[in-house]
């Protein structure tokens, strides 16, 4: 790919001028970058962040900055919100939705230690309201701090494991926690004594004569310079999902129907790195990519049907959940099935066609097209299971189990081909975000692709396959959570070679 062909690997040599002697480098400055330099430089190593774009923050700091966080008895605002969680009951809840995919291993120390995590982000001055949003929500409109974020109330979740609200996300209001925290990371990275240098890529690792690093080459100024490192290099430079080459090798199927999400950079830079050093890339053929057709959550009483007019999901599902489940329909075609009293125009996908409006079923399937006994039927026989009080093909939760009777009745086209991104107008489809990249021990510490631990190589955040794992098991808070903490074990680390 051409990207990866701009990257390099030096052999040290009397040629290699050095500009400057570090402890560790750190190749990226968002939220796993930040706190990998931050706990590093508080463990007593000289850290140097080399950021390509012109200030730090990476896709973190466009986020809402919901962080996946529970175990331990809970962390203390779940605690002061009347809620319980202990750690098995985090683990069961994470290892049940990435299936064969998760990490175990990460998942467990992950649900060990989030809770002291959060406390370590709260200790950076990051304000939370002890208070609780317990609706259908994407991100809180008002400045509640803790919500369900993930599918923990949907079944099959609810029936292994107890459900917490485990997103918890600064107190605003307004969509811009990401913002908050990082400005509170920020100056944390700033009076901790680490060198930021900006509008700097990194392109590539020295290497002495039995190929253990001891530099890092970038460009800054279009002039291309190297620095020494002493301990180690931690690759933190997001994920690949603005590299075209990249997402045609490993997502060619997903790019057909989703936009990219991410900062510009997200370039795959850290992996193409990592690559130099034959490490190993693992989970390359996952992504997120979300139909947040809620808020309103009365919108949730409505059911989804492909195609041939057959439901292939409980709605009650997170919107990363009912987004890979729309993936995996005919075309991606998908479609909402809601009466009147529950409609109203969501705030995340408010454009959407509603191509069929109509007093019976089978006139609403006539209108949109279907084949005769199709939708209608399985209209019918949902609202047998409403009328029961029991959903027999997907377990939805009787909360959200309520007769479709009251016309008229709308059908919307959720279908991938009808998204407009609202971030990239010009894009069509849900937004997309990569779950793959370098493989690494919940130390941070990379492998090779024998398993074997590189030398001083370190990552952390999106550049890796961290935490999340699969957009179907996926929730909201879980990448920032993975990147921040993760990084912060990069660091430590990192610091102690």
């Amino acid at each position: 790919m051409s990207d990866n062909k701009k990257m390099h690997i030096t052999l040290e040599s009397s040629e290699i001028i050095y500009a400057e002697e570090f402890d560790v480098v750190v190749c990226g400055y968002g939220g796993a970058g930040g706190c990998a330099a931050l706990e590093a430089g508080r463990n007593g190593a000289k850290v140097l962040i080399l950021e390509r774009a012109s200030d730090g923050g990476g896709s973190t700091a466009l986020s809402s900055c919901e962080m996946y966080l529970g175990g331990s008895g809970g962390t203390s605002l779940q605690k002061a919100c009347g809620f319980e969680d202990s750690t098995q009951n985090m683990i069961d809840y994470i290892e049940l939705a990435f299936e064969d995919k998760g990490d175990p291993e990460k998942i467990k120390f992950y649900a060990e230690n989030s809770s002291e995590h959060f406390e370590w982000v709260k200790s950076l001055g990051v304000n939370y309201k002890e208070a609780a949003h317990l609706g259908r929500i994407v991100v809180p409109e008002s400045n509640e701090s803790l919500l369900y974020t993930g599918n923990e109330r949907a079944y099959p979740f609810s029936a292994s494991s107890k459900p917490v609200p485990r997103g918890h996300v600064p107190s605003h209001e307004g969509d811009f926690g990401g913002k908050i925290f990082f400005d509170a990371l920020k100056k944390e990275v700033a009076s901790s004594g680490v060198t930021v240098s900006c509008d700097s890529r990194a392109l590539g690792l020295v290497v002495d004569a039995n190929n253990e690093i001891c530099g890092v080459s970038y460009k800054k100024d279009n002039v291309i310079q190297h620095v020494k490192v002493k301990k180690g290099v931690i690759l933190a430079a997001g994920g690949f999902v603005m590299n075209d080459e990249m997402v045609s090798e490993y997502l060619p199927v997903q790019s057909e129907f989703a936009a990219p999400y991410g900062n510009p950079w997200d370039k795959g830079d850290g992996i193409q790195i990592g690559m130099l050093m034959n490490a190993n890339l693992i989970n390359m053929d996952e992504a997120f990519f979300g139909v947040y057709f809620y808020p309103p959550e009365s919108l949730t009483y409505g059911i989804f049907v492909n195609s041939s007019g057959d439901r292939f999901v409980n709605e009650d599902s997170y919107g990363a959940r009912i987004g890979h489940f729309c993936s995996q329909q005919d075309k991606q075609k998908a479609y909402l099935l809601i009466q009147n009293e529950d409609f109203s125009p969501s705030i995340y996908i408010d454009k959407l066609p509603i191509i069929a409006v109509a007093d019976t079923f089978e006139e609403l399937e006539k209108e949109a097209g279907f084949e005769p006994n199709t939708l209608s039927a399985t209209a019918k026989k949902y609202n047998d299971y409403a009328s029961a009080g029991f959903d027999e093909a997907f377990r939805k939760d009787p909360q959200w189990l309520k007769e479709i009777s009251n016309p008229p009745y709308a059908l919307i086209d959720y279908s991938f081909d009808a998204q407009r991104s609202p971030l990239y107008s010009q894009e069509t489809g849900p937004l997309m975000f990569t779950l793959g990249g370098l493989e690494t021990l919940k130390t941070g510490e990379v492998l090779d692709k024998n398993g074997e631990i590189i030398p001083k190589l370190f990552a952390a955040g999106r550049t890796t396959a961290g935490l999340p794992r699969t957009g179907k098991g996926y929730s909201s808070g879980m990448s920032v959570g993975d990147a921040t903490f993760f990084g912060r074990m990069a660091g430590m680390s990192a610091s102690k070679k």
